[in-house]
C-alpha cells in the first residue's frame, strides 16, 4: 500500500476519534452545566475514547466510507441525558443537542489557526515527513472531519442533533412522544444513509458535506483542502 495512502488512514483515525469523543462529551458537559447529572454519574463526560465506541457508529461505519471514497463521518454512543432536569426542557434539549456540532466547529477552527500560523514556515515543514503529513495532510483532514461531523449533526431530522432545534416548537405535552420518536429513528436513518445512496447511484448526504463542509474548510485555511 502507497505510504500516502497509509499517511491519509492515520491521519483519518487519529482526526475521527478526537472529533466525535468531544463531540459527545460536549452534549454531557452541557447537560451537567444544566442541571443534568446522568451523563457524569454514567462516567461519560470523560475523554477516554473506550467509553464512547459504538461498534458500528464508531468503527464499521467510518471504515465503510473511507472504502467507498465518501466523506467520512459516523456517531459514537450517544451520551445519556434527562431533559427533566432541565428549568426548559425544550432550550436545554436544544443547548445539550447544538453543544455537539458547537465543539467541532471549535476544532475545526483550531485547526485551521495552526495552519495559518505555520503558513510561512511551509518550506522549512516540507523538509521533514512529519511535518510534512502533519501541515498538508492531518490538519486538512481534521478540520474536515469535524466539520463533516458538525454538518452531518445539523441535518433537522430525528436522532441527529439538529432535530433538537424542533424540540423547541413542540408542545410540552407532546416531548415524552417526540423522544420515543428520536429513539427508534437512528437505525432506520442509517440504513438511509448507507443503502439509499448505493441503490440510486447518488449520495446525497456526501454533496450536502462537499457544500458544506468542504466549501467552508477552504474558507478556513490558507490553502485549498476540498
Amino acid at each position: 500500500m502507497d505510504s500516502s495512502i497509509i499517511a491519509y488512514y492515520a491521519c483519518a483515525i487519529l482526526s475521527y476519534v478526537p472529533a466525535i469523543v468531544v463531540h459527545e462529551v460536549a452534549h454531557g458537559f452541557a447537560a451537567y452545566k444544566l442541571g443534568d447529572p446522568t451523563a457524569k454519574r454514567a462516567g461519560r463526560l470523560s475523554l477516554n475514547p473506550i467509553k464512547h465506541i459504538d461498534p458500528f457508529g464508531t468503527v464499521i461505519l467510518p471504515l465503510l466510507l473511507m472504502i467507498l471514497h465518501w466523506p467520512i463521518f459516523g456517531y459514537a454512543k450517544p451520551v445519556p441525558y434527562n431533559p427533566s432536569y432541565f428549568k426548559d426542557p425544550r432550550k436545554g434539549d436544544a443547548i445539550t443537542g447544538l453543544a455537539g456540532p458547537a465543539s467541532n466547529l471549535i476544532m475545526a477552527g483550531i485547526a485551521a489557526i495552526i495552519a495559518w500560523v505555520l503558513y510561512d514556515s511551509w518550506p522549512l515543514l516540507a523538509q521533514n515527513p512529519i511535518g510534512f503529513y502533519f501541515y498538508s495532510m492531518f490538519l486538512p483532514t481534521f478540520c474536515l472531519i469535524n466539520l463533516y461531523l458538525m454538518f452531518f449533526n445539523l441535518i433537522p431530522i430525528p436522532p441527529l442533533d439538529g432535530s433538537s432545534i424542533i424540540a423547541l416548537f413542540i408542545p410540552e405535552k407532546s416531548l415524552p412522544k417526540w423522544y420515543a420518536i428520536q429513539q427508534y429513528a437512528f437505525p432506520i436513518f442509517i440504513l438511509c444513509v448507507v443503502v439509499v445512496p448505493y441503490v440510486i447511484d447518488f449520495n446525497p448526504f456526501g454533496w450536502y458535506l462537499n457544500v458544506t463542509a468542504g466549501n467552508l474548510a477552504n474558507l478556513m485555511f490558507p490553502f485549498r483542502i476540498a
